[in-house]
């Protein structure tokens, strides 16, 4: 009896705590679509790490070529104007590489849209053009070290074939040293994800930003964070997926 008695109140304590989470679930998500903001949110999000993705790659190729070329011809270089342009490419690189990579994103950002574009409109366009920059210090980094990794003898093919230094690079050393970073390269597109979470510092409408905008509307902050985070670990999980099926299948390529 008195089992059965302390089993009821179990179920009835269990029920109770089950139609408040019901009754917060709906509040926070279901009421007033609002829902809508993560989706909004995430599409937001997604965009933005799309378009950095590829600036950070191309401003990354080009310094990192700018490094690479440094490091590796400097020595043997005539002096002239095109040792002394090499020179200045370099420093001024290393510069932009100390600077991005000492100080924070969200440092950065707002740096960017409350200075650099203070009169812009595109908030898009500020956090692509920010994250964009920042991730090219790393993506530089990382293919610069794909690079150097490509033995000297490369070199030597692509000049006996007749190309020319810049050509030998494009068509033969920048290919093999992608292809060996790629999943660095990867793990830095997932690293950015997770980095766009500070978009809402200046009025973007991203994932982060659409879970607090409900917890604003609701004063409940457990449901929407934990939903927002779990969004993150959602990606972070596939995409961290992806990243280990290629670098398996570029290892079974090497064979």
């Amino acid at each position: 009896m008195l089992y059965s008695q302390a089993g009821f109140r179990y179920l009835l304590a269990a029920s109770s705590w089950w139609d408040k989470w019901k009754d917060r679930l709906f509040k926070n998500f279901i009421k007033d679509d609002r829902y809508k903001y993560l989706l909004k949110g995430l599409w937001m999000t997604l965009r933005i790490t799309f378009f950095a993705v590829l600036l950070g790659i191309a401003l990354g190729v080009i310094v990192a070529i700018i490094r690479s070329t440094h490091d590796k011809t400097i020595k043997d270089m005539r002096p002239g104007v095109g040792k002394a342009i090499l020179k200045v490419l370099n420093a001024i690189v290393k510069l932009y590489l100390t600077v991005i990579r000492g100080t924070p994103v969200v440092v950065q950002l707002m740096i960017t849209y409350y200075i650099i574009f203070a009169s812009s409109t595109n908030t898009m366009l500020v956090a692509v053009l920010a994250f964009g920059i920042n991730s090219g210090a790393y993506v530089a980094e990382i293919i610069r070290s794909g690079i150097m990794s490509i033995d000297n003898g490369q070199f030597e093919a692509g000049r006996s074939l007749g190309f020319n230094y810049v050509q030998t690079m494009i068509y033969i050393i920048i290919p093999q040293a992608i292809k060996n970073v790629l999943p660095a390269l990867a793990n830095e597109f997932i690293v950015l994800i997770k980095e766009t979470s500070v978009s809402g510092y200046v009025g973007i409408m991203d994932l982060t930003r659409g879970g607090d905008v409900i917890r604003s509307r609701t004063y409940d902050a457990f449901p929407p964070l934990i939903a927002v985070a779990l969004v993150y670990l959602i990606i972070v999980v596939i995409f961290s997926k992806l990243v280990s099926i290629l670098e398996r299948r570029l290892r079974n390529s090497e064979r």
